[in-house]
């Protein structure tokens, strides 16, 4: 009776304590950052066939967590249920759950900004990316759409400020030659129609080209990445970082470089657009 006892004080006082967390969280104003796109940036970092005694093989996730993506205290994420919760991977978990999620980039991008700006206060990521998706299925009006822009405008209600979005998308666009050549501007109507509906005209937006593509129109697309060329926005190319055995996703320690990259490109146009201090 007493070890049943004890136990169901211990389960009390954890839900006791994770209220109180959920509750503290939701009050704390946060550098609120939009995470979305398809696979790479949801995460496949660590996920592997493994097959099991009968023979069936499935996707599973590795369990690594590399120091770089390591939960942070003051990193929060924006859970399925709508609950800002200490955030840690994969970040993407209850959000692209059709999907075997891993590492992706969010973690590493936020320790980075805690690293090199530590005055930068708590991170608020909030996860929006779903697996093999086409630019066309993130247009404005559509379901992947509007969840996006109500996650978010959910994230302000408890205080913050959205200080930008991380966009890693277009593989699913580079196996059609029409997809691909209308790829440029879908992207940049796109980033306006997110700017327009958060009425923040001037959104820092970090978007990636593409290191790989399921069909052969992957050049086309990187072009169109590359020549973006609307204010605030940036592009970090993820060409050349190493990619896992599927030949599509980016390893763990790829998705911990790209998350660098995404918060140095950050930090850059915050540099050039906070008013100097001369």
């Amino acid at each position: 009776m007493f070890p049943l006892l004890l136990l169901m004080l211990l389960s009390h006082s954890r839900w006791i304590a994770t209220a109180n967390v959920t509750s503290d969280c939701n009050s704390i104003a946060k550098n609120i950052f939009i995470l979305s796109g398809q696979s790479n940036m949801s995460g496949r970092g660590g996920v592997f066939n493994q097959t099991s005694s009968s023979g069936t093989v499935s996707l599973t996730w590795d369990g690594v967590v590399p120091p770089e993506c390591q939960p942070n205290p003051s990193v929060l994420r924006l859970n399925g249920g709508l609950t800002w919760v200490e955030a840690d991977e994969p970040l993407h978990k209850d959000i692209d759950v059709n999907k075997t999620c891993g590492v992706g980039p969010g973690m590493s991008f936020a320790n980075k900004l805690k690293m090199d700006d530590p005055d930068i206060g708590v991170i608020g990521l909030v996860p929006c990316a779903i697996g093999g998706t086409n630019i066309t299925q993130w247009v404005r009006g559509g379901w992947l759409y509007n969840e996006m822009i109500r996650r978010t405008k959910v994230a302000l209600q408890g205080g913050g400020t959205i200080r930008g979005m991380l966009w890693y998308q277009g593989e699913s666009d580079a196996i059609d030659l029409d997809d691909a050549k209308l790829y440029k501007n879908r992207l940049m109507k796109f980033f306006k129609d997110v700017r327009n509906d958060l009425e923040l005209p001037t959104l820092p937006i970090v978007q990636v080209a593409l290191a790989t593509a399921p069909g052969p129109y992957m050049e086309v697309i990187r072009k169109a990445q590359l020549g973006i060329n609307l204010p605030n926005v940036r592009c970090v190319d993820a060409k050349g970082l190493p990619i896992g055995p599927d030949m599509l996703h980016l390893t763990t320690p790829a998705q911990v470089k790209l998350g660098e990259m995404l918060a140095n490109a950050f930090l850059q146009i915050q540099k050039v657009f906070l008013p100097s201090s001369n």
